[in-house]
């Protein structure tokens, strides 16, 4: 039998022994091929888009199918367009199975980053840099205001030595109370991120 290249929906659904709600959901779901005008099915890219956007897995299902058609309307029930559909070679280009290949492996990436996230692995990094940066602009404004609150000490002081040492000791409390405020911002921030 000769496959004419143009059929309307309709025609197109007794060809694959469908009924029209399946065709109008294969268009709908992009699965059919259509003249420019939008009205007829190009029979042949259309056979093979539907051939190539068919899961395998669910062979059995459309077999079962076939078969049920077979016993209502008779053994002639398209089964040369089906066998076909089924016997092609898949074509270049996206597969069903690509599509899916593609589709699992970015799920898997996301699920691994997940449970990464979970087992403290990774952090979101905006959490992180906003930590950073207010813990840096904490450390500036302590040590900014360090000059006021030690400079009337300073001034009673001759001493090199004493200058120093209260310097270094100003200097290390202001960089250990900063530090012991950025560890719990850190953590505070890793943890809502999360």
């Amino acid at each position: 039998m000769d496959t004419p290249e143009y059929l309307s929906k309709s025609e197109f659904a007794v060809l694959i022994g469908r009924a029209p709600s399946y065709v109008s959901w294969l268009n709908k779901n992009e699965r059919l091929a259509l003249s420019a005008d939008g009205k007829r099915v190009d029979v042949r890219a259309s056979l093979e888009l539907i051939k190539n956007t068919t899961d395998p897995t669910k062979a059995a299902v459309a077999e079962r199918h076939a078969e049920d058609r077979k016993n209502r309307f008779g053994p002639d029930a398209s089964d040369g367009m089906m066998e076909s559909l089924r016997a092609a070679p898949p074509a270049e280009g996206a597969t069903f199975q690509k599509s899916k290949a593609h589709r699992e492996r970015f799920e898997a990436l996301i699920s691994e980053t997940k449970f990464r996230r979970l087992q403290a692995e990774l952090v979101q990094r905006d959490a992180v840099e906003n930590a950073a940066f207010a813990t840096a602009r904490m450390l500036r404004d302590l040590l900014l205001a360090m000059p006021k609150q030690i400079s009337p000490e300073l001034a009673a002081l001759s001493d090199p030595w004493e200058l120093e040492r209260l310097l270094t000791d100003r200097i290390r409390r202001v960089l250990e109370d900063a530090e012991r405020v950025s560890k719990t911002d850190l953590a505070d921030a890793i943890h809502t991120a999360s």
